[in-house]
């Protein structure tokens, strides 16, 4: 029994051995089939005058590069507007804001940044999509009302975030910074077609009814009435931008919707606003009554329009610019360049925006006088000195 076994064994053993000679006779003649090759390769090389060693280095250089072209090119696809923005917002906002206002912060993009966009590879977002994106920003309060200063405040935030992203190789372009005239030339045309006002006669009793009305939005109307300001200029202003015992204040040019900087001055019914509300201790001139670290929103507003039983009739935009400007226009008051100037409206003409640097100053700070004595009918209209 044991030497049938045995035998077994011997012949298995041979068996596997010549298998595995079989084997390694065929590796080395792939090997040697291999070195031929590529000998005859390197001698094809030399002939052309092209060193070997050179051109399998830079075949090798040629696959790392595109290895990590298409790493790059998944990490792009990868790296999402939502995931930009949220990496920015973790490693610059969070850090240097308040709480509240860092998650205000992200809120507005998630809030108004439609899908598709927020969730499409940054790098692949081109000015026009964003723009026709941004331009559907709506009041999250009342679907049909546009809301320039969320649209300017949304705009802004994703300038940041795509400046970050190119730093970081994430995208090359700006797409938000592209859109910006754009957006500019756009609420220039709703502005001239689409704000309701009341006629100038009826602003003296609206006034006296919204002085009526309490909390920090009235104020901020009745402040923003007074100086013919644009709503996102009132609900940013900063006790910093003002000297009150010399009537002035400095609007700085990133607040300003032509971005120059601007000089309001102030009537005497307006510095009386600006004293009552140095008491709330806030930065804030008008901060949100929940908030005072915060500005008041700009639907406040709105909101008390709608309370008073007049947003149907008016905006603000409409009772504090277009009323004014109906008023110094048709009654022949001043100068229509002086309206313009207090208006902070942009020369259309841009050799006469060059050379006109005109600030009529005495001229304007009357005019605010005027404004406030026939609104408030404190006093007759102030007389205006000759041009």
């Amino acid at each position: 029994m044991g030497a049938p076994i045995h035998g077994a064994g011997r012949w298995s053993t041979a068996r596997d051995g010549g298998i595995a000679h079989r084997g390694s006779a065929k590796q080395a003649g792939d090997s040697l089939t291999s070195a031929r090759e590529l000998a005859h390769d390197a001698r094809e090389l030399l002939k052309r005058d092209v060193d070997p060693i050179d051109d399998r280095d830079a075949r090798r250089g040629a696959e790392r590069q595109a290895e990590q072209s298409l790493r790059a090119d998944k990490a792009r696809e990868q790296m999402t507007l939502a995931r930009a923005a949220r990496d920015y917002h973790e490693r610059v906002i969070e850090p240097s804001r308040t709480t509240k206002h860092a998650a205000q912060w992200i809120a507005s993009l998630e809030h108004h940044v439609p899908e598709e966009i927020w969730h499409k590879p940054i790098a692949d977002i081109d000015p026009p999509e964003l723009l026709a994106a941004l331009s559907s920003v709506r009041s999250l309060a009342d679907p049909e009302t546009h809301v320039p200063e969320t649209l300017s405040r949304v705009r802004q935030r994703l300038d940041a975030v795509f400046e970050d992203a190119i730093f970081h190789r994430r995208c090359t372009s700006n797409a938000a910074a592209a859109t910006r005239r754009k957006m500019r030339e756009q609420q220039s045309r709703r502005e001239r077609g689409q704000y309701a006002a009341l006629p100038y006669r009826e602003v003296p009793g609206f006034i006296q009814q919204v002085r009526q009305q309490p909390g920090i939005a009235a104020r901020c109307l009745e402040f923003a009435l007074l100086t013919a300001s644009r709503t996102n200029e009132v609900i940013q202003a900063a006790w910093p931008e003002f000297d009150i015992d010399a009537g002035l204040w400095l609007i700085p040019a990133d607040r300003m919707k032509g971005g120059e900087a601007h000089t309001v001055y102030l009537s005497e019914p307006a510095k009386a606003v600006l004293q009552k509300q140095r008491e709330l201790g806030s930065v804030y001139v008008f901060p949100s009554p929940r908030d005072l670290e915060v500005p008041l929103s700009n639907m406040g507003m709105l909101t008390l329009l709608e309370r008073m039983g007049i947003n149907e009739r008016t905006t603000v935009h409409g009772v504090c610019r277009a009323s004014f400007s109906s008023w110094a226009n048709e009654t022949g008051v001043t100068r229509p360049d002086v309206v313009e100037a207090c208006l902070a409206h942009r020369e259309a003409d841009r050799v006469r925006r060059a050379y006109n640097r005109a600030q009529f100053t005495e001229e304007r700070r009357v005019l605010m006088e005027a404004l406030a004595a026939y609104v408030t009918k404190t006093a007759t209209v102030i007389p205006f000195k000759a041009a």
